[in-house]
């Protein structure tokens, strides 16, 4: 990644071997999740709440901060994110010894404003609007290098170490479950698993209130949400209203499925979690387990990973979902 131009329309598929090397890039400063067995028979966990910023995101900045031009990246890096990869570019900029600027969405969750300014971080909040438009302006005006949260493929193969490690843990799995947002988690992962377990199926589950990526996928056209729609989920990760144009291209070549769960769904997984399965989750990390106990269904038989994508929940959401009475 040797600039900050988003090139994703005409880069390549991410490979192994991008992911392979991204494996060593993270040594020593990403976690190596292990998988972990769930309460319900047939399901592992893949817990990347124990990662340094309790969330998967710190793979792909680790990976696309290492591969900067180190000219480029001494002056200074760029990000926009709803929270969980702006701590992940936090810290990976104070493990260069370089300064970021991250612009957050207003609606994002106060913890993890405050988590990305504690890691040292100039933090800029704009409407939600001005996600994407803001930190744009920005690049223009500073020529600093922008570490995307999911359109690029450095990041997608940051987030591929994650497929790499359950190709690794698991050769018999059948189903990989794997939260969507801007879709570089599912694209990484995909690539993974379509390289070295092909007979694996890799299923991206998405908040109903947030379904662009599933009605992607039923439509074979690319939607884009409007942003108060995505909003209003609880899952506050994944309320990016389009997957990015690198993941699109690895979600139509190597997904087999989408499919939605509910808001009650959601709450009542991230529940079971950390009563059951004693494992703290966010929302956003908690989808695919709900699609687990709620929709099997719609999924394949056989041994199935969920991958936990993060721990980072808000402590009054995590009150009234604790308090309230078992949804489902």
């Amino acid at each position: 990644m040797s600039s900050s131009s988003n090139t994703a329309g005409t880069e390549p598929l991410v490979d192994i071997e991008s992911i392979r090397r991204a494996a060593e890039e993270i040594r020593g400063i990403a976690v190596r999740t292990p998988l972990v067995e769930s309460p319900w028979p047939e399901l592992w966990l893949k817990p990347e709440t124990l990662q340094p910023v309790g969330a998967f995101k710190i793979r792909g900045a680790v990976t696309a901060v290492s591969r900067l031009d180190p000219e480029l990246r001494a002056k200074g890096i760029l990000a926009h994110s709803s929270g969980n990869h702006a701590q992940a570019v936090a810290y990976a900029a104070r493990r260069f010894g370089v300064d970021a600027h991250i612009v957050i969405p207003d609606n994002a969750p106060q913890r993890k404003i405050d988590a990305t300014r504690a890691l040292g971080a100039t933090v800029e909040l704009v409407p939600v609007e001005e996600r994407f438009s803001r930190p744009a302006e920005l690049a223009a005006e500073t020529g600093k290098a922008m570490i995307p949260p999911f359109d690029h493929p450095d990041v997608i193969a940051g987030q591929g170490t994650i497929g790499l490690e359950i190709a690794e843990d698991a050769p018999d799995v059948d189903v990989v479950l794997v939260p969507v947002s801007g879709g570089g988690l599912i694209s990484g992962i995909a690539a993974a698993i379509a390289a070295l377990l092909p007979n694996a199926k890799v299923i991206g589950v998405e908040p109903a209130l947030a379904g662009d990526a599933a009605e992607s996928f039923r439509t074979g056209v690319h939607q884009k949400w409007a942003p108060q729609d995505t909003a209003r989920t609880i899952a506050d990760g994944l309320r990016t209203f389009t997957v990015g144009e690198l993941p699109w291209r690895h979600i139509q070549a190597q997904v087999s499925d989408i499919i939605t769960v509910t808001e009650e769904e959601i709450a009542e997984a991230t529940r079971r979690l950390m009563l059951q399965a004693r494992l703290l989750a966010e929302p956003s990390g908690a989808v695919t387990t709900a699609a687990f106990l709620f929709h099997r269904d719609q999924l394949p038989p056989g041994r199935t990973v969920a991958v936990v994508s993060g721990g980072n929940i808000d402590p009054a959401v995590l009150r009234a979902i604790l308090d309230g009475p078992a949804h489902v």
